[in-house]
């Protein structure tokens, strides 16, 4: 499913125009993605959690090269879904 699939779904089933359902849909995940990039997590209830994960330092190969790199600690979005999300898609 994508974005417009979305969009038309839900302009389908509350009569609201496309127009503004995309424009709320942007602003949301605009939302999401702010607060991820300052750290702060989204939790939704009944739905699920954007969280910010941080994996640590590691070492690492290249292989065409032969040599040995560090990757150093860096943080990464996820999205953690609430026990209700996981009970209804099971």
């Amino acid at each position: 499913m994508t974005k417009a699939d979305i969009v038309n779904e839900i302009s389908k089933s509350t009569g609201i125009e496309k127009a503004n359902v995309l424009e709320t849909i942007e602003k949301f995940m605009e939302v999401v993605k702010d607060s991820l990039a300052h750290g702060e997590n989204v939790y939704l209830r009944g739905f699920g959690s954007f969280i910010v994960k941080t994996r640590s330092e590691k070492t690492a190969r290249n292989i065409s090269k032969n040599t040995t790199i560090i990757i150093p600690e860096h943080k990464i979005p996820a999205f953690k879904p609430a026990r209700v999300f996981m009970d209804d898609v099971k």
